[in-house]
């Protein structure tokens, strides 16, 4: 295992996030939020795609059998196979949340709530989408983490959230892990048939080291985290000891996930969204090559 890093992506993203590896089609999906971008990354020959949607996009993840699911501002897009392996065509007709679907965008869950936008989203074991959401001006308890079958019910699971991120499930399914980003704390859940219950603190991040932004599980059940405004990506173990840093050239750092064939390259999306004097990989994506082992993820089941 290695701490050294390396550029994947250079790039400008206003607000990069969601690194989610698509096993089927061998890519990097990530996203940027404000710039309303979703990208793919191909790391066995460099080849990138970017399709543009109309409304700020929180995440992006494959469904079972291709295609795209959307964590949009206004509910829960889905994008079919052949219209998600498209590139941006800088156009949008009709109603379409994505420019260049060529009909193949459909909304599974059209939820428009003013003042709030999608946030971080992860696919559960069972393959349900949890979906966050958080309000613009991040208003306390504005936003929401819910469930989301492949039918497209919905149900809410935390319904007193600042800012939802990172989420993520133990090798077991057993439990799992969220970040409500401005309380500081890692939280873990014990997790069953789709319920969570018996909420405690992982670990808490010190003042001054940034805040707990996007997170993923390895295949030891230790918890790694993106630290906005901490230049960093921590490894937690499953009993909340600090196991690992791996230091960044960027303040702020949203998300982290194993990707590649072997899912053992730790991609790391970052931001350059309110900084003065951005540093030079501000919103580029980050890999750190042989970092470790991640879990294979389930594609969301709709």
């Amino acid at each position: 295992m290695t701490t050294r890093y390396e550029v994947a992506v250079r790039a400008e993203a206003e607000l990069g996030e969601g690194p989610t590896w698509d096993a089927a089609t061998g890519r990097l999906l990530w996203i940027d939020i404000l710039g309303s971008r979703v990208h793919t990354y191909d790391p066995a020959d460099g080849r990138r795609t970017v399709r543009r949607t109309e409304q700020h996009v929180g995440a992006v993840k494959p469904r079972v059998g291709g295609g795209l699911v959307l964590n949009l501002r206004d509910g829960i897009g889905l994008l079919d196979a052949d219209s998600a392996t498209d590139g941006d065509t800088g156009s949008g007709t009709g109603g379409d949340a994505v420019t260049g679907s060529d009909g193949g965008f459909r909304w599974l869950h059209h939820e428009p709530v003013p003042g709030r936008r999608a946030n971080d989203a992860a696919v559960a074991p069972d393959g349900t989408l949890w979906a966050g959401t958080m309000r613009y001006d991040e208003a306390p308890g504005g936003g929401t983490l819910s469930r989301i079958t492949g039918d497209g019910s919905v149900e809410v699971v935390l319904d007193d959230v600042t800012v939802s991120n990172g989420t993520g499930w133990s090798p077991d399914g057993r439990l799992m892990y969220h970040n409500d980003t401005p309380t500081r704390r890692i939280d873990v859940f014990d997790h069953a048939d789709g319920k969570v219950s018996g909420r405690r603190t992982l670990a808490e991040i010190e003042v001054g080291a940034g805040f707990p932004d996007g997170l993923t599980v390895d295949a030891e059940g230790c918890v790694w985290v993106a630290l906005w405004d901490g230049a960093a990506v921590r490894r937690y173990t499953p009993d909340g000891e600090l196991d690992r840093v791996i230091p960044l050239p960027v303040p702020r750092v949203t998300a982290c996930a194993f990707a590649g064939p072997d899912l053992t390259d730790l991609y790391i999306t970052t931001a350059r969204v309110g900084l003065a004097s951005p540093p030079p990989l501000s919103g580029s994506v980050l890999v750190v090559p042989d970092a470790g082992k991640g879990l294979a993820q389930p594609a969301f089941a709709g």
